[in-house]
């Protein structure tokens, strides 16, 4: 059986009086890929948000019930030290777009005021471009500006930026939706090979994408987990009726 890093327990968060989670109970593997799948507007996005402390910013959300990162609950702590231990990637490639790649891989250190040697710089640098499978394609233009990449090789180099920090878990944010098919499969080879060193929690509104890339799968409609377990059974022979209503096209 696989040890579980994150457990949710009888989880809610809400935006002011609408309730956006309700009583989630869900325990991630380590070192898998668990996709996060469901229709729009069922609380997908809300959920990982919530994982890693970033629902929070928003002036009318708030959230009860426990979330347990190694068995520390991660709303008993920083918020500023859970999302070192829990890297997001979004939707669109954001690299920062005044900086150079170099720049962006170690940004999340000079946002922390973490000093770093030369030395250090430079295989930090390094390590995380070839976790990202980018390090070939940027090693010569190092210091150009993040934004001159193709939207892949951007979403990337956010991978590259989030893995730098030594996360142990990496939250995706449907991280391929604004991307090509060939750019979407190189990302989906790296997720695979990434879960090596991390634990992956991936959204995607793509069920062919959960079915390739994801171990587990939850399924979430509207606000509720109706279904969790390996992506294999979910996916052939789901125990719930809206799970299978879902994967068979009839509502989402």
């Amino acid at each position: 059986m696989e040890s579980t890093i994150l457990r949710i327990e009888y989880f809610n968060a809400f935006y002011g009086q609408t309730t956006v989670l309700k009583d989630i109970k869900l325990s991630i593997p380590q070192n898998k890929i668990t996709a996060i799948m469901g229709p729009s507007g069922c609380g997908k996005t809300t959920l990982i948000r919530c994982v890693n402390r970033m629902h929070e910013l928003n002036p009318d959300a708030r959230v009860s019930g426990r979330i347990l990162l190694d068995d520390e609950d991660i709303y008993a702590r920083d918020p500023i030290i859970v999302r070192r231990q829990i890297g997001m990637v979004f939707q669109k490639p954001n690299p920062f777009p005044t900086m150079s790649i170099y720049e962006n891989v170690i940004a999340g250190y000079q946002l922390n005021g973490i000093h770093l040697s030369k030395e250090e710089k430079e295989k930090i640098v390094t390590e995380s471009l070839r976790k990202a499978a980018l390090w070939d394609e940027v090693k010569e233009s190092l210091h150009r500006k993040g934004t001159f990449l193709s939207g892949g090789q951007q979403q990337r180099l956010c991978i590259a930026r989030a893995l730098a920090m030594q996360p142990e878990i990496l939250l995706l944010d449907e991280p391929t939706s604004a991307l090509d098919p060939k750019a979407t499969s190189h990302i989906e080879e790296l997720v695979a090979e990434l879960k090596n060193n991390v634990t992956i929690m991936l959204v995607t509104h793509n069920m062919a994408q959960a079915a390739r890339v994801s171990d587990y799968t939850a399924f979430l409609y509207l606000g509720e987990l109706i279904e969790f377990g390996a992506t294999g059974t979910i996916f052939t022979a789901p125990k719930d009726k809206k799970t299978e209503d879902y994967l068979t096209g009839k509502f989402g």
